[in-house]
């Protein structure tokens, strides 16, 4: 079974031999003292070329035809680790191979096909693009798998919202079930207030399209039981307390919680892991309307928890608080949140490092080391309880928008928090699902965060 995708685009590899023409991936060092081919170096002297981060140089062959191509990796390749990323998008089309690198196949092609990511659905024209010969002794079934799963995550937010609101991405939900023949459930609209979804429920409502809870199921019961839950808010125009047009422009983005927790369920699936899998998605719009939620109203949530909205624009925790109820009740060995959550995870770690707060401590370790073993970055931050003070509400039992603006990410995870009472080992993460900036890996857009590290600790669970 080949990985599911949401959009169908052609492979960046090889996997059969051919003619391909050769890479020769060096650092300065290699230009200095001599040691890559003797024609290539020669090439790379009469240009000039010092092999610095991620520069491309085409060699020529003696007749005039393309030969290959020089990669510099600069003088700390370890810096960049998929730096070869860049190839994706520097060479030519054609088919290539590795020819020297001084970096594992494994690193060197996933690098590769991460940055040979293109969402050009709503281009008239594509452009031809290399492929890249993976390499003998690379994980090529892993690779593919774990692009998936990043592709499947960039895909879903990239999608502007009139082709992914809660309809859509619960169309792309089932469709990743019957691929690996997962089990689907789904409640809808005013069904939400019937099984007790009072906030999921709440915050959607004013959408033309109907809040849902998505929830799938997949893999053997008796196995260690691992539930993700994504934020599905489809877009967020803030509610009543409406956000400025400027902060509304990335807002199809705010369903990338939900995006990411399908992209890791998709790499456990693939992988067939040995767990008892649950995915829970509440999917809404936090739309304005007639019936929309108000600042000051107070709504009971699932757990029996009654919640002042002292800002509508703080929707998101609100439907994680349902949803994560409901994942606590079955008491799973390990529950992970995603979540668009706070901009004040954005200013104190920036767009590329997620924060995560755990109160398990082996977990948070596991969690770290995993990060490093991948490159695929997180921190942790702390659920001081010094600071629960600030989601009490004089109204009611909390407030979804503590007043003063001060510790945001770790007050919204501390509101979190009081939803999960039955799980030991539980993990927030509020990412931003989206690359600023143009990277080796990946360009501006959507993006993945935290799933391959997730998938390292998922695999490696006893």
């Amino acid at each position: 079974m080949t990985p599911y995708q949401y959009i169908e685009r052609p492979t960046p590899f090889l996997t059969k031999g051919g003619k391909t023409l050769p890479i020769f991936a060096v650092t300065p060092a290699h230009i200095e003292t001599g040691t890559i081919d003797p024609i290539a170096l020669d090439w790379a002297k009469k240009a000039g070329y010092k092999a610095e981060s991620g520069s491309v140089l085409l060699i020529p062959t003696s007749d005039g035809h393309l030969g290959g191509a020089l990669f510099g990796l600069g003088s700390q390749p370890a810096e960049n680790p998929f730096l070869t990323g860049k190839l994706a998008r520097a060479l030519p089309a054609g088919d290539w191979h590795i020819e020297t690198a001084p970096l594992t196949a494994n690193r060197l092609t996933l690098g590769y096909g991460l940055g040979s990511y293109r969402f050009d659905r709503y281009k008239t024209e594509r452009a031809d693009t290399p492929r890249l010969m993976i390499p003998q002794d690379a994980d090529a079934a892993d690779i593919h798998r774990q692009l998936a799963g990043v592709f499947l995550a960039r895909d879903l937010i990239n999608t502007p919202t009139n082709d992914m609101g809660p309809i859509e991405l619960e169309k792309a939900f089932r469709a990743l079930a019957d691929h690996y023949k997962a089990e689907v459930s789904v409640i809808t609209g005013d069904n939400l207030l019937t099984h007790n979804f009072p906030l999921v429920h709440t915050v959607g409502r004013a959408s033309s399209e109907a809040p849902r809870l998505l929830e799938m199921r997949w893999g053997k019961k008796g196995h260690k039981k691992i539930t993700l839950v994504g934020k599905g808010v489809c877009f967020d125009t803030g509610g009543l307390d409406i956000k400025p047009a400027s902060s509304m422009l990335l807002m199809k983005k705010d369903m990338g919680g939900a995006a990411n927790v399908l992209g890791l369920a998709l790499m456990i699936m693939d992988a067939k892991l040995k767990v008892d899998l649950r995915v829970i998605v509440p999917a809404v719009e936090n739309s304005i309307a007639g019936n929309a939620f108000r600042p000051g109203d107070v709504y009971t949530s699932r757990k029996g928890l009654t919640v002042q909205i002292d800002n509508t624009d703080a929707e998101g925790r609100l439907i994680l608080a349902d949803a994560l109820a409901y994942a606590d009740e079955d008491q799973p060995d390990l529950l992970i949140d995603m979540a668009t959550l706070t901009g004040a995870a954005r200013v104190a770690l920036g767009p590329d490092v997620p924060a995560f707060f755990t109160n398990d401590d082996n977990l948070a370790y596991d969690l770290s080391e995993a990060s490093l073993e991948v490159d695929d970055p997180m921190w942790r931050m702390p659920l001081f309880a010094g600071y629960e003070k600030l989601v009490r509400s004089q109204v009611a039992d909390l407030t979804n928008a503590p007043a003063g603006g001060m510790a945001g990410a770790i007050t919204a995870a501390l509101f979190l928090k009081r939803f999960v009472t039955n799980t030991a080992s539980w993990a927030h993460f509020d990412i931003y699902g989206w690359a600023p900036q143009e990277r080796p890996h990946s360009p501006v857009g959507g993006e993945a965060q935290v799933i391959r590290a997730l998938y390292r600790h998922i695999a490696a669970m006893k």
